[in-house]
């Protein structure tokens, strides 16, 4: 059992490495569907990687767009990933629910599997897969769901008008700063 658990936290490990480390490749662009699920442990450690390459890629004018399923909790990653310079919607389409993609610069994807099928299950193991017809496939899933999808800040204000619930305890549940939905809650029209 602890063989089987140590081989699970490589192969997780392994997964993020091949994604900063593919972020760190890109010239002009990222884009993807992730799970956005509020990290825990040290995916902590991980998340705060990949905010760092988008701070750094944004900054040098790489365009990043992520597509998250709509899930409140998945409010914390938008919020994380467009404070940093990322464009982030949330979508309904279906296969966002359970694929795990990105793209870099519409030649190279890394693909995201699961141990088992669903949209609550962690990422488990990485593919990194050098093809611009795959690249190409994906993109086009990517722009007709980017385009019925929800910007992050629309969604947020959404999720602060429908929950009823006070900012505070907002904050607190989804681990989005207090001030951040005030801000939103605030210019919700």
């Amino acid at each position: 059992m602890e063989v089987g658990k140590a081989v699970k936290i490589l192969t997780r490990l392994e997964y993020f490495l091949i994604v900063t480390d593919s972020m760190r490749d890109a010239k002009s662009e990222i884009i993807g569907c992730i799970t956005g699920r509020l990290p825990a442990g040290d995916d902590k450690k991980r998340t705060k990687e990949i905010i760092i390459n988008i701070e750094r890629l944004t900054k040098e004018e790489v365009l990043v767009r992520y597509l998250l399923p709509k899930f409140p909790d998945r409010l914390h990653i938008g919020y994380l990933y467009s404070k940093a310079g990322a464009e982030v919607r949330y979508s309904g389409c279906p296969i966002v629910y359970d694929i795990r993609y990105i793209i870099v610069d519409n030649k190279l994807v890394v693909i995201g599997i699961p141990e088992v099928t669903g949209e609550k299950e962690e990422t488990r193991k990485g593919y990194r897969i050098p093809s611009e017809g795959l690249s190409s496939v994906l993109k086009k899933h990517f722009n007709t769901c980017w385009e019925d999808s929800i910007p992050y800040e629309k969604y947020a204000q959404e999720v602060i008008k429908q929950t009823g619930a006070t900012i505070k305890l907002l904050a607190r549940e989804l681990q989005v700063d207090e001030k951040e939905l005030e801000r939103l809650a605030r210019h919700a029209g």
